[in-house]
């Protein structure tokens, strides 16, 4: 890979103030200890997004000594303001920088990477912008909006040669087991995995309530339908039954996306489909309990909600096959620690975008079949339903001006 103009300047830097022969002043924290590399060889980083996610994501990062985190953004005054609080006590200093638009963040040259934690609407731009502007990405679940989002987000990722990383933990540390059981060969050939999670996202008609000044309206909304301000529309639970954004179709796939990205992600890991996307989506409807069946073209099964079975219950033919060595996260500090270990290595991350894009197209997948009561076939080459304008007009959606990708 060339060598970036961040580098570069690092390396002009120091070979400059080798030749210095004034006296000058370099504090230890600068110099770096046994726990702390120097500052020259830290990920220097910003956050874009610091509700309840963005400000776990951000404390997982702020604590690592191999990340100086730098700067701060959120369209809250009262959040981005707390939060660089938060970060200037951390280093003792004042040098965090807080904006209201996360553009102007990404425009400045010094920062390596970014986490973003915004509203599902927000993600598939903001990757896209980050890694034009030479950043690598870590982005919470889930990672898209729409179908035609994914492809985008996966060719930036490759076009500018960054790290993009998606951002459910739970992958990895919560299905271990089932992970562990079909990888050690343990079931034999699998021959289906269940998911359960819901529900969809809903239509939001919530009266209009006062704006406070505290907050950059426009600006949260963006690409997202004009809509007045109510708190619950814009509220960061982590309810999707309604009263928060991640129960609105406007801003996300409600619980089939919002944990569909944590199972799906699961499943589609524990049966190695990571890289794939089923051919068929087989709507059934048995005495009004709807389910479905996700079909991959090497042959495994992928359900959904599919009655009396378990979340992630898996069936194998139960003939007894060698076992296969599990991926893992690289680094350490959990899925973090992989993310920052990728920027340094350029390794794709456990998460990589790819795999992330694949899982939660399941989610939008499911979706579409839910919606229009019927079974799909989906060429995945292509990036569209096989001869079906009806379910082709699901695979993106208006984006207000300039929001478009």
């Amino acid at each position: 890979m060339p060598t970036s103009p961040r580098s570069s300047r690092r390396d002009f830097l120091k070979t400059a103030s080798a030749a210095v022969a004034v006296p000058y002043i370099i504090t230890s924290t600068a110099l770096g200890n046994q726990n702390v590399p120097p500052a020259s060889d830290r990920i220097v980083m910003g956050g874009i997004g610091i509700g309840n996610m963005g400000g776990g994501d951000q404390g997982a990062f702020l604590g690592r000594g191999d990340v100086q985190y730098v700067a701060t953004c959120d369209v809250r005054k009262n959040v981005r303001e707390n939060s660089k609080s938060r970060i200037d006590k951390h280093y003792n200093n004042q040098d965090c920088t807080a904006y209201n638009d996360f553009r102007e963040l990404l425009a400045r040259e010094d920062i390596d990477a970014v986490h973003v934690a915004t509203p599902d609407h927000w993600h598939a731009i903001m990757v896209i912008e980050a890694c034009r502007n030479g950043k690598d990405v870590y982005c919470q679940k889930p990672e898209t909006l729409t179908l035609r989002e994914g492809p985008l987000m996966v060719d930036a990722a490759r076009r500018y040669a960054r790290v993009v990383s998606g951002g459910s933990q739970r992958v990895l540390e919560d299905y271990q087991g089932v992970v562990n059981k079909i990888w050690s060969g343990e079931i034999g050939a699998v021959k289906s995995i269940n998911v359960n999670v819901g529900p969809l996202s809903q239509a939001c008609n919530l009266p209009a309530q006062n704006q406070p000044d505290n907050i950059d309206w426009e600006l949260w909304l963006g690409p997202a339908p004009w809509a007045p301000y109510n708190e619950a529309r814009c509220s960061g639970s982590f309810s999707t039954s309604g009263n928060s954004w991640r129960s609105y179709i406007d801003y996300s796939g409600g619980g089939m996306t919002d944990w569909g990205a944590h199972h799906f992600g699961g499943a589609t890991f524990a049966i190695d489909v990571r890289d794939l996307q089923p051919a068929e989506i087989v709507f059934n409807n048995d005495n009004g309990h709807q389910h479905l069946e996700f079909r991959y073209p090497n042959g495994i099964s992928l359900t959904h909600n599919k009655p009396g079975q378990g979340n992630l219950q898996v069936e194998g033919d139960g003939q007894t096959r060698a076992p296969k060595p599990v991926p893992v996260y690289k680094g350490s500090g959990g899925i973090y620690g992989d993310f920052i270990d990728c920027v340094k290595t350029r390794e794709r991350p456990f998460r990589d975008i790819e795999f992330a894009v694949n899982s939660v197209a399941l989610s939008h997948l499911g979706s579409i079949s839910y919606r229009l009561q019927r079974s799909l076939k989906w060429d995945s080459a292509a990036q569209q339903f096989v001869d079906d304008a009806e379910a082709n007009r699901y695979l993106d959606r208006a984006r207000r001006e300039p929001w478009q990708i």
